[in-house]
């Protein structure tokens, strides 16, 4: 049986990401692939649990060491129970949020030296790469008032613009340095246009 096709999408907060997800699984689905829609970090019981720990506010503050475990330690669980079962089956699998992520958060904008991220990549992946990934880019700010317009914010969305922009600076160096399996998408724009865009990279890359 073929191998299921891993599409993730990556960006900061309030890029839309969620949203979107849910287009590019109903665009599979619509060319008749069998597909399921998961998110990081989650997408497994185990995996859920360690999510409500990651994005808590903590009054003793979360180092940015045992953030960086925390979310590996969800990947492993969510590799092991949804992500490598499916794609071994033949299932397609949309990812809100992967390993870029951690680069981006727990590197760039934690300040962890790659070294670390990219031994825990190693360990938990086992050299698993997604075969696209589409990198929302939203400018940090107009995303914030995103976030605060839902009215709901997690840790992460409560972060300084600082510490977002080294985020969204990560991300698209990330998407340079692959171009092959990475896209970067203008998300400034209405849900609308922005499906359009992501249309065109799904037809052209898949």
């Amino acid at each position: 049986m073929t191998r299921g096709r891993f599409i993730t999408l990556e960006g900061g907060e309030g890029a839309g990401k969620s949203t979107q997800a849910r287009y590019v699984k109903t665009w599979l689905e619509q060319r008749g692939r069998d597909v399921i829609m998961t998110r990081e970090p989650g997408g497994s019981p185990l995996a859920e649990a360690i999510r409500n720990l990651v994005l808590a506010q903590w009054a003793e503050g979360m180092p940015a060491e045992a953030e960086l475990l925390l979310m590996f330690a969800a990947r492993a669980a969510h590799m092991h129970s949804t992500i490598a079962p499916a794609l071994a089956r033949g299932c397609d699998v949309v990812c809100d949020r992967f390993v870029d992520s951690s680069y981006a958060y727990q590197g760039a904008g934690g300040g962890l030296a790659v070294e670390h991220l990219q031994r825990l990549e190693a360990l938990v992946l086992k050299g698993l790469k997604p075969d696209l990934t589409l990198v929302f880019d939203l400018d940090p700010a107009l995303g914030l008032a995103r976030t605060r317009h839902r009215g709901e914010q997690n840790r992460f969305e409560a972060s300084t613009l600082d510490y977002l922009q080294r985020v969204r600076e990560q991300f698209l160096l990330r998407a340079a340095q692959d171009p092959q399996r990475c896209t970067v998408i203008d998300t400034s724009a209405d849900p609308q246009t922005v499906q359009g865009r992501i249309a065109a990279v799904l037809e052209a890359r898949l």
